[in-house]
């Protein structure tokens, strides 16, 4: 019962929702990544809204597990630069408008009932400040239009109790997968511990019928009295010359 309890509690933990702010004219990343060590390559789709019971709503791309599918790709703007290969299924918009502002989802498809990961990332856009030209030394600069390619630094949302809190969106592969392998090791020190507790009440139970039933068979068996038995007895009369007389 205790296990089932711990499993339900663990299958219930979601990510919250991030915040990603940039400005215009970048390129920026959303946040998105899965344990691919244990769950292998599997289908990513991303999608704009609050993530359906299934798939994504307003699908900007989606992924076959090893590369991006050609014909779900809503514009050319939306791109997974990182490593596929790696669990690093980022979403990256290239030159941000005020438009693209607004709520992001990214569903990892993990076989099993229930089982999808949800990833919910708000993305806000600011304006870039405009750059004025001023003149120096007799000549005039002016800042070239260029677009920044940095991406912007990703922030959480408080969650509710009862929710994982996400602090660190650059998370490495190797953090989830110590995670994954210490409730691995939670479930199985369980399981282990309630195995050893019915064997031992097994082994004694066992050991006590034994024991009754030798202590049974030790007993011994009880004496019969001997019945009485009657004897003859004989009595010689000297006066009657030999002569035998028999009492009953």
């Amino acid at each position: 019962m205790k296990i089932l309890v711990l499993l339900l509690v663990l299958l219930t933990v979601s990510e919250c929702e991030k915040n990603v702010t940039g400005r215009t004219g970048q390129n920026i990343t959303l946040p998105c990544k899965y344990d691919i060590k244990t769950n292998g390559p599997t289908e990513v789709c991303w999608g704009r809204g609050p993530l359906p019971d299934s798939k994504c709503s307003n699908q900007l791309l989606a992924t076959d597990g090893h590369k991006v599918i050609k014909e779900s790709r809503a514009s050319s703007r939306y791109q997974l630069q990182g490593r596929l290969d790696e669990g690093d299924v980022s979403l990256t918009i290239m030159n941000v408008t005020e438009e693209d502002a607004g709520l992001y989802g990214c569903r990892v498809e993990i076989s099993g009932l229930f089982n999808d990961e949800k990833h919910p990332v708000h993305l806000t856009v600011n304006r870039a400040p405009r750059l004025i030209s001023t003149p120096s030394s007799g000549t005039t600069s002016s800042s070239p239009d260029i677009h920044q390619t940095t991406a912007a630094t990703p922030t959480s949302v408080p969650c509710p109790a009862g929710h994982m809190t996400s602090t660190d969106n650059n998370r490495t592969a190797s953090a989830l997968e110590d995670s994954d392998k210490g409730v691995t090791l939670v479930v199985l020190a369980s399981v282990v511990f309630m195995l050893l507790v019915l064997v031992t009440a097994g082994v004694l139970i066992i050991m006590d019928r034994r024991w009754k039933k030798q202590k049974v068979l030790s007993r011994p068996p009880q004496m019969k009295r001997p019945t009485q038995v009657e004897e003859n007895i004989y009595h010689i009369d000297a006066k009657d010359d030999g002569v035998y007389e028999t009492c009953p």
